[in-house]
């Protein structure tokens, strides 16, 4: 007899869900494309982001545990190699909640920040689209720029320059993506 579980049907009825993303129909229906779109890239762009940071953070604590907190075994303090310093400073390695609790937050925030930076970029491109009839590098550009401000106002002490280098360097980086789609 081959009966399954309910957690088995859920299971498997969440893979088929999943692997429904590239077939069109999508994890989610909210009645309008737009909106479909936004979340869908905010769900994937902010999963994406906590797997970067907390793979990050993970190295970083791996590379001090095995050089040593407080000992530099005769290399160059880091302070002089202009090592990067480590973006956690309440993780130093132990297994604590605070040190647990640090790296949530700080995993939170950036799987926030790439969910909002996919869903205002793919929400602007969509609309874009739809209002001007046509996909091209103006729009990539457009909406690369509001994305790179929208992102330049999450950092903490923002300036009016990070606020426009941020935007020149969205726009940028959109654009030379949208122009290079057909070449590779």
């Amino acid at each position: 007899m081959n009966l399954k579980t309910s957690s088995e049907v859920e299971t498997r009825a969440l893979l088929d869900k999943v692997s429904s993303f590239d077939k069109n129909e999508g994890l989610f229906n909210l009645g309008h494309p737009l909106l479909n779109r936004i979340a869908e890239c905010f769900v994937k762009a902010a999963g994406i982001g906590a797997v970067q940071a907390v793979s990050r953070e993970g190295y970083s604590i791996a590379i001090q545990g095995t050089r040593g907190v407080d000992s530099n075994n005769g290399s160059i303090p880091p302070e002089l190699s202009g090592a990067k310093k480590n973006h956690l400073p309440g993780l130093r390695g132990e297994t604590n909640s605070k040190s647990f609790e640090a790296m949530v937050l700080k995993s939170g925030k950036e799987s926030l920040q790439w969910g909002v930076a996919a869903g205002i970029y793919s929400g602007l491109t969509y609309g874009l689209k739809e209002a001007r009839g046509a996909h091209d590098w103006k729009n990539s550009a457009v909406a690369g720029a509001i994305t790179g401000a929208s992102l330049a106002l999450t950092l903490e002490d923002v300036s009016h320059d990070q606020i426009v280098q941020c935007a020149i360097t969205g726009a940028a980086i959109s654009t030379a993506a949208n122009l290079l789609t057909g070449i590779f």
